[in-house]
């Protein structure tokens, strides 16, 4: 290679360097993708993020605003890979869409800007975001960027519905490789794929596509994944909830026009306390029509948001535990609505069980950095892909 590292020795691992690291998503993909990686630094502004991490995987990382680095501080890591997960938010309609101009987008265009500067630069770029990204101003200058260093690139939008989750978070996604290292699959290069064929062997679109919305193919990629009930933190019939004081049930909870939750006494971080996930009737005579309700035997539940539990409408599904979806005639008060636990939304993004918040993270801020994570379940095969190497290479 004209310039930087070359690939490790066959039993040494892959130096890599995980920005917006959150609470650890990337990491957990590659320990679940088998990638045989060391994470030598992450990089994340939020302090109880880092607290999150540190917490499960005993290292703190750097807390500095990621545009302040120089091409020598990263130089300094000798990494093989950059993993990147940057802000969502000037790509999405909450977002105000503006893109590159977003100062959330800045730090990401300076790690990419870093590149063509670095004596080292990096062998394999990954990165996460959400669908809208594909079309933005920055997604333009980052490929602009990655063609002009030698990278050649493979791009997915994928959910992980397609694995067997049943969760439907469609995100975009970039796998980039410096020439001379190559795709297993090169037939895909420079292409925008939805459907995770090339992941696991196949040439053509023989996997399923989310976004094919025929209802045969809809029918039969939903009958592939397992059922809510699956990644309950309780898997028999039993509500929970019953055995909890009622006083919630006529709890009175004020809302603001967009469904925002007023009552600071529910924010508790001891998950112990079942009553503080039932939705109280308040805000289901106020709000049912707006819920997505889901049964324990449903194949699909909606994505959770950084702002679950704190508003009701559009930040994710809402789990009826009175009965099965077979029996949904009945009223929604009848129906025994609660949320889900910050455990169960880190099952369905598929984070092992091993992984825990400390004891001084409050519940909202548990939703909040589950909303910001990723799903360990998609990106681990995706991870897997990228650091496989062709024979012969």
């Amino acid at each position: 290679m004209e310039k930087g590292l070359c690939k490790p020795q066959a039993e040494d691992p892959w130096r890599v360097l995980e920005f917006y690291s959150g609470i650890g998503g990337m990491r957990y993909s590659l320990k679940r993708g088998g990638v045989n990686a060391k994470i030598v630094e992450a990089f994340d502004i939020n302090n109880i993020a880092n607290d999150v991490y540190q917490h499960n995987f005993g290292h703190r990382p750097y807390q500095g605003n990621i545009q302040s680095l120089t091409a020598a501080d990263l130089d300094r890591h000798r990494a093989h890979a950059w993993l990147l997960s940057p802000p969502c938010q000037p790509y999405t309609r909450q977002g105000l869409q503006k893109h590159s101009g977003d100062a959330r987008a800045f730090s990401f265009l300076k790690i990419l800007e870093l590149i063509q500067h670095t004596l080292h630069p990096p062998l394999m770029l990954f990165v996460e975001n959400v669908v809208g990204f594909e079309t933005s101003d920055t997604h333009v200058k980052m490929i602009e960027i990655l063609s002009k260093t030698g990278f050649v690139t493979q791009e997915f939008i994928l959910s992980p519905i397609q694995f067997g989750v049943p969760y439907s978070r469609p995100r975009y996604f970039c796998l980039a490789k410096r020439k001379p290292l190559s795709f297993e699959n090169q037939l895909f290069n420079n292409q925008l794929l939805s459907t995770p064929s090339p992941l696991f062997g196949h040439e053509d679109d023989s996997l399923i596509d989310e976004h094919d919305q025929s209802e045969k193919i809809w029918d039969k990629l939903l009958q592939s994944c397992e059922p809510v009930e699956t990644f309950l933190e309780f898997k028999n019939t039993i509500n929970p909830l019953e055995t909890e004081s009622s006083y919630l049930d006529t709890l009175s909870v004020s809302t603001d026009a967009s469904g925002e939750l007023e009552n600071d006494e529910r924010d508790r971080s001891d998950s112990n306390s079942w009553g503080q996930f039932s939705v109280p009737l308040s805000l289901i005579e106020r709000w049912g029509s707006a819920m997505d309700i889901v049964y324990p035997d449903s194949k699909r539940c909606c994505c959770f948001t950084k702002s679950y539990y704190r508003y009701v409408k559009g930040t994710g599904s809402l789990l009826a535990t009175g009965q099965s979806k077979k029996d949904k005639a009945s009223s929604l008060e009848e129906q025994c609505l609660r949320y889900f636990t910050p455990r169960e939304v880190a099952n369905l993004h598929s984070f092992p069980e091993d992984f825990h918040f400390p004891q001084h993270v409050n519940l909202r801020q548990r939703y909040a950095m589950l909303g910001n994570s990723l799903s360990v379940a998609v990106v681990a095969p995706l991870l897997t892909y990228l650091f496989t190497q062709p024979s012969g290479l």
